[in-house]
Parts: C-alpha cells; structure tokens; sequence
C-alpha cells in the first residue's frame, strides 16, 4: 500500500474521483428524471434575512433570459430601494408596482393597510392572470395574508389557475401552511445573527 493510500489502496486523489463520479451519476438519475417543464411557484419565509433578496436575484436572472417581468411590493413603498432603482431601468421587460404604505407599525392605521393591499393585490391579480408574463415577483405578500388583509383562498385560486409557464415568487414571513403546501419550492431563512440588533443601522445596498 502506497503512504496516503486508503485500505483498498487508492490515493486521496482516486479516493475524491471515485467519490465524485457516484455524486455525478447520482445528480444525472435525479435530472433525467426532471421531465416535467411548467412555471413554479417559489415562496421565501422566515424571520431570517435575504426573503426578498432573493426573489430580486431571480428576477435578475429572469431578465437575463429575457423574460417579461412582473413587480408588486405590499408593504415597501414609504422609502426607496436600491432594487427599486436598479430594476426601474429596465422598463421595457420588468412591471415595477410599489404598492404598500410602509410597515404596519408605521402606519398604525388598518382601514388604510387593508385598502393599500387590496390594491396591490389587483394589480398582482391580473399579472397572474396574463400570459405576457413570465415570472411574477410578489414582495412581502405572505405579511399581508398573516394579517389576514388579503383573501388566502383568492390568491390560492390565483396561483391555481396562472398560465402554465409562468413563474411566481412570493416572499415574506409567516408563509400560510396552505401557500407552503401548494409551492413547488419553499426556502425558510433562520436568523443566526444580525448586524441590527449589535446597533447597526440599515445599509444601502445590504438592507436599503
């Protein structure tokens, strides 16, 4: 047996080679397998950061593939964003609609919460019913439906009765066990640390 070799005789190299040819053939049974080709839904929750982040990353790659693109914020809309300024360029392919007042402890008003939702979700409701769209960003909409401003079953029928490509991503914390059950893909981002509770304002360009 050679010096580093394993019990069988091979080396470290030949040990990693074997290793990655099973993970190879392994991941191309699961995507031969992949054979269904329709639009998904995708829902980021959780108390952790990066809910929406991620949806704006995926509307960036959406664009890239030069999808027609769809934007609804429920609950942003008292202060600017840098996705809002950046996406807002590209307004021949993204739909930008900021629709909300704020958080909710800011505004303090539910009459005016609820009417601000409803609004954006005519807006996102008629983006999910048209086929122009390929992929639809809804920010912040699992708050409005925790709060129980906009209708669960309304927006489930929605989602239901979309066209057959078109993808949907939905953020926000608090995913209703009903959304979570009807996605196609559910991420939960978990809190392990942040910069705001050391005393760190909010960062453009992390945060703003």
């Amino acid at each position: 047996m050679s010096a580093g070799a394993d019990r069988r005789g091979l080396t470290p190299e030949e040990h990693h080679r074997e290793r990655a040819q099973r993970k190879k053939e392994l991941v191309d049974r699961r995507i031969a397998r992949a054979t269904i080709d329709r639009g998904v839904v995708v829902v980021n929750t959780g108390n952790g950061k990066g809910k929406s982040s991620s949806g704006f990353g995926m509307l960036a790659r959406s664009l890239g593939h030069g999808f027609r693109c769809g934007v609804v914020q429920f609950i942003k809309g008292s202060f600017s964003t840098g996705e809002e300024a950046f996406f807002r360029r590209f307004d021949d392919l993204v739909d930008y609609h900021v629709m909300g007042e704020g958080y909710t402890w800011e505004t303090q008003d539910r009459t005016r919460d609820v009417a601000a939702a409803g609004a954006a979700w005519d807006v996102a409701a008629r983006m999910l019913a048209d086929p122009a769209y390929d992929f639809v960003l809804l920010d912040e909409l699992n708050i409005t439906l925790t709060k129980q401003y906009i209708d669960l079953d309304a927006v489930l029928a929605a989602l239901a009765s979309r066209p057959e490509r078109q993808h949907v991503v939905i953020t926000g914390r608090g995913a209703p066990d009903a959304l979570v059950e009807v996605a196609d893909t559910v991420t939960e981002m978990r809190v392990v640390k942040h910069a705001f509770k050391a005393g760190i304002k909010a960062q453009h360009g992390i945060e703003l």
